[in-house]
């Protein structure tokens, strides 16, 4: 099937844009022209205008734009082919010819949609009858009224092998099989697939029904029991009342999803129609993909518990390669291991209004569900922390994005476990800093320098420190010849191997062409507690290799300021220009929090 210019603008020139947006905005002549506000954003004063003549609408406000497709494709959600298929059907226009192969799937597909059509007929007329008893007392005592029933299409399928498919007899059992309404197995008649159970319409986002979630009614398992995947349903591209959900979250600009279909009906049902719920399996790629395609910025509201939290760090790592800027999601937990069920019956919609305001951004959520993975108590522990959340953020395919998630990264991790935490005499510091503006002033004494010897001092006097983060040292840069001599000679010891104590370290540098160590000089070297003998050896080994990080960070930061240089060289533009400018504050910053570091002196002097 190809659809022409020719045939699109036909299509177009034969709908009434201001028809067809009047049945979901309330529209007002206003000359040649119709107004009212905006249903793409919130607004008090009309913005919105429909030209019929010129075939689109605009808004002043906030820019959307677009034709009767468009219309049909940003407000409603439908998919571009089928929304023009509802078009033509609407404008009593043919679609054009299909070859014989897409002929016949189109048809079967019809026959597909009428026949589970039909099945949710006969479930909601059985939810009311008789045998639907049981099955209503389970929504009254949820709390689901018979209107919210009625609008989701609630309904009951007895528990009987055979009812449904005598009720659909027409459409034969191949075609019941195919739609996943019916059980086959070999060498048996088949038999319903849902028994003594629930049912929930799952709909496409033009609102046509294309499978089914069931709920047991009593005891029994699985709880829940979703249609398979079929022609027309394939459950890791579809989301739970998006059909219903799309047009109120582009409005209010906001997007929750829930993991169950009781928690949408429930926040419905309280006035909170924005949200859509996974079909029993994490989110898919795909359905991220279609939450973006709704609003910018989707919240995944989780439970509470040790499952709602792993679905949640799930998802954000099967969301970091897809993204790009402008393009993100945000995170609830909910309080005391409640669902969003449980919340708005307890508390009604202002209580889950407040719940959610306590969401929290992406970086932030990845820091803290990754923190709670690991034993932070030891160095070890917090460098498989950082390396796993760098790993994490290192999958987002956009070069910025990706350096602005990193940042943000360094700066959680030096907040949680940098010495800033540490409570510290006023006297203390100000010793240090007096000891620092010391070294300014005297010749050829550079605080730099005093930084590498205290480092080098601290690696030869603790060399396990040395050989667990050799791979990191030979990667800094040292100005100073003399102190660069000695760092080389004591990342060839670590990589020759053998075992390293203080007393070997001396010798090796004895033997060596770099200056001897001295005993420690009270005028120029900073007093870190790796210095001192009183200190306990894990938390003297700990500030070390905190000082090393830090060194480290510098070095990325320097680094990525040359790339962003170039990246501003080739491309001119605002963005990189921002990117390059938010690097050099950093850098600033760290250049600033220099003295900060003395802050694990316990003495200047």
């Amino acid at each position: 099937m190809a659809l022409t210019p020719a045939f699109l603008d036909e299509l177009r020139a034969r709908t009434s844009l201001s028809a067809l947006v009047g049945k979901s905005v309330k529209l007002q002549k206003a000359g040649r022209e119709h107004r009212g506000c905006c249903p793409f954003h919130n607004e008090k004063t009309p913005s919105f205008y429909v030209n019929d003549d010129k075939g689109f609408y605009h808004c002043f406000g906030c820019s959307a734009h677009g034709d009767a497709i468009r219309w049909m494709t940003d407000q409603r959600g439908l998919p571009f082919i089928d929304a023009v298929k509802e078009l033509a059907d609407a404008a009593g226009l043919e679609m054009p010819q299909q070859d014989r192969r897409a002929a016949e799937k189109a048809e079967r597909a019809k026959g597909l949609y009428e026949a589970l059509d039909d099945a949710a007929r006969w479930f909601t007329e059985q939810l009311g009858g008789l045998s639907g008893e049981d099955a209503r007392a389970v929504l009254a005592k949820r709390g689901i009224t018979p209107d919210t029933a009625r609008i989701f299409g609630l309904g009951f399928a007895p528990d009987s092998r055979g009812k449904l498919k005598a009720a659909l007899k027409d459409y034969g059992d191949p075609m019941l099989v195919e739609a996943g309404l019916l059980i086959q197995v070999e060498g048996k008649e088949p038999y319903d697939r849902f028994r003594g159970r629930l049912t929930i319409p799952i709909r496409d986002p033009r609102g046509r029904p294309i499978a089914f979630g069931a709920r047991i009614i009593g005891d029994g398992e699985p709880k829940y029991l979703n249609s398979p995947d079929t022609p027309l349903f394939d459950k890791g591209r579809t989301l739970y009342n998006l059909d219903r959900a799309a047009a109120p979250a582009r409005k209010a600009n906001r997007l929750f999803v829930v993991e169950g279909y009781l928690d949408v009906i429930a926040l419905s049902q309280a006035g909170i129609d924005e949200a859509v719920a996974p079909l029993g399996t994490a989110l898919t790629e795909h359905q991220l993909e279609r939450l973006w395609r709704v609003v910018d910025v989707p919240t995944l509201c989780f439970d509470g518990d040790a499952a709602g939290q792993k679905a949640a760090l799930r998802a954000a790592h099967r969301a970091l390669p897809l993204m790009q800027p402008g393009r993100s999601l945000r995170f609830v937990t909910l309080p005391d291991g409640q669902d969003p069920d449980d919340l708005v019956r307890a508390r009604g919609a202002n209580g889950f209004e407040a719940a959610v305001k306590d969401g929290c951004e992406f970086v932030r959520f990845l820091w803290a569900a990754e923190r709670a993975r690991h034993d932070t108590t030891s160095p070890d522990g917090r460098t498989a922390l950082k390396q796993a959340l760098l790993d994490a953020v290192g999958t987002i395919p956009h070069p910025i994005l990706k350096a602005e998630y990193a940042r943000t990264i360094n700066d959680l991790f030096f907040e949680a476990f940098g010495w800033k935490k540490r409570e510290w005499k006023k006297g203390e510091v100000d010793a240090v800093r007096d000891a620092m503006q010391a070294l300014r002033q005297q010749g050829g004494g550079r605080p730099e320098d005093a930084l590498w010897r205290a480092v080098l001092l601290g690696l030869s006097r603790y060399p396990a420190v040395l050989v667990r983060e050799v791979e990191v040292l030979v990667k800094l840069r040292i100005d100073n010849e003399n102190l660069a001599r000695w760092m080389q000679v004591l990342t060839d010891a670590a990589f020759d191997g053998g075992e390293l104590d203080e007393s070997l370290i001396a010798t090796i540098l004895a033997q060596s062409d770099v200056s001897p160590i001295e005993r420690r000089d009270l005028t120029r070297d900073l007093a870190f507690s790796f210095y001192h003998h009183d200190v306990e050896q894990a938390q003297a080994e700990d500030d070390l290799k905190q000082v090393i990080h830090i060194l480290d960070w510098e070095r990325e930061i320097a680094l990525s300021i040359r790339e962003a240089n170039e990246r501003f060289a080739a491309d001119m533009s605002e963005a990189n220009w921002l990117e390059l400018q938010r690097l050099v504050h950093d850098k600033n910053r760290l250049d600033r929090e220099h003295l900060e570091y003395m802050e694990l002196a316990r003495e200047a002097a």
